[in-house]
């Protein structure tokens, strides 16, 4: 596995943990549909997590801790916002499992695209209940200029 590849691994396991971060704050604020999109999402920002601890284990590459806190990009309070986070939380975990994907191939990039599908997917479901038009974004994850 290539040294830019490893690096944008930590670079999604680094997101990941910004994602659960975001997750446990902002799926208080929302109703019970919300909340149990909030818990799948949480679960399955934790199971990557996981997967990706293990694999950079493998790889005796360094693993990024998580922060014990993060800063949120604009104040959450009600559930608005909270949406709005969740949304901005998957179009960025998007990013760095999009970036992985040059570097990838074969099973490794299998499961970047599995991940970076999932982040997609996720952020248009957050859209879809934050009532946000368009939904879907042209490549997700893609920085704009």
């Amino acid at each position: 596995m290539s040294e830019k590849l490893v690096e944008r691994l930590q670079a999604a396991l680094s997101a990941e943990h910004s994602a659960i971060f975001a997750y446990s704050r902002f799926g208080v604020l929302l109703d019970k549909t919300g909340q149990k999109e909030a818990r799948v999402g949480e679960e399955t920002h934790r199971t990557r997590r996981d997967a990706l601890l293990v694999q950079l284990a493998d790889l005796k590459a360094t693993a990024p801790v998580a922060q014990a806190g993060y800063a949120l990009p604009f104040p959450v309070a009600k559930p608005a916002d909270a949406l709005k986070l969740a949304a901005y939380v998957e179009d960025g975990v998007a990013a760095t499992w999009r970036a992985a994907l040059a570097d990838a191939e074969g099973e490794a990039r299998r499961q970047i695209l599995l991940a970076y599908t999932d982040a997609a997917v996720r952020g248009t479901r957050w859209r879809k209940l934050a009532a946000v038009t368009p939904a879907t974004v042209s490549y997700p994850g893609r920085k704009t200029q």
